[in-house]
């Protein structure tokens, strides 16, 4: 065997070899699919929180005024301007402005906090469940450490993902990703809608013994205003109320002019 044939079939055993190594070499492990919310192997992972807000908690009305979450003073964008003026003039001529919430579209955040029905909540160790009982919507913030979905994927919705972690005695939730249509920061009043920048942080906080969950908001929508809206909330714990099973049936009220878009929807 001259040197041209041993170097080619030197060539070709170190080419069986490495075929062959590659075959033999373990697979590498797939990547973990990320936990729910309430697998146990979920729950064992999480450090004891500060503090529970489990209890059906109430708005604290201060004023009639008091449940809104606009600001004294704001500025708004032009495309915001024109909702908000449309919504002035239909006030000042006993009408309401796009009644969406009368039509059974969800109230959203940061309205849902604030309406005049309680609001029950379960706070697991990687999660906390509100329920409202209006119109039983469903709000969820994540405490298992995740982070906010990618934007090209999330599914909008009016409540928002809310992502939360505790720092110190308070903790502080990070919401974003809205639909950005029949979604409003104010409704028979101010009608400035909340488009899909919405971006809400709330730090809440467990006072007066744990009978009262105050909630600071701040508030931005480079799309509807200009700067932020800053504003404080006080929620009271109810002993003695649970909420109940509540459904949205504008057919069934088609005698309410709330719920009629024939006479005050525009």
């Amino acid at each position: 065997m001259n040197d041209s044939q041993r170097q080619a079939a030197t060539g070709l055993a170190a080419g069986l070899l490495a075929t062959l190594f590659a075959f033999a070499a373990p697979a590498q492990p797939a990547a973990e699919s990320p936990l729910g919310a309430l697998t146990p192997e979920s729950f064992a992972k999480q450090k004891l929180a500060p503090f529970d807000l489990t209890g059906t908690w109430q708005h604290e009305l201060r004023g009639p005024q008091s449940w809104k979450f606009v600001p004294e003073k704001f500025e708004l964008t032009p495309e915001a301007q024109k909702h908000y003026d449309a919504g002035a003039k239909a006030l000042a001529e006993g009408k309401v402005y796009r009644d969406d919430i009368g039509q059974c579209w969800p109230a959203g955040m940061p309205l849902i906090m604030t309406r005049v029905w309680p609001i029950a909540v379960l706070q697991v160790p990687t999660a906390i469940y509100m329920i409202s009982g209006f119109m039983n919507s469903l709000r969820i913030i994540y405490l298992d450490g995740r982070p906010h979905s990618d934007p090209d994927i999330v599914v909008p919705s009016f409540n928002g993902e809310s992502i939360g972690r505790f720092e110190g005695d308070r903790l502080v939730v990070d919401t974003k990703y809205f639909p950005g249509d029949h979604h409003w920061m104010d409704q028979g009043g101010a009608s400035i809608p909340a488009s899909d920048q919405l971006h809400i942080v709330e730090r809440m906080r467990l006072i007066e013994n744990g009978e009262t969950l105050e909630i600071e908001y701040t508030m931005t929508d480079p799309k509807s205003w200009k700067g932020d809206w800053v504003m404080t909330k006080r929620f009271n714990r109810l002993h003695d109320t649970d909420i109940t099973e509540v459904e949205c049936t504008p057919d069934l009220n088609e005698n309410l002019p709330a719920t009629s878009s024939g006479s005050l929807i525009r």
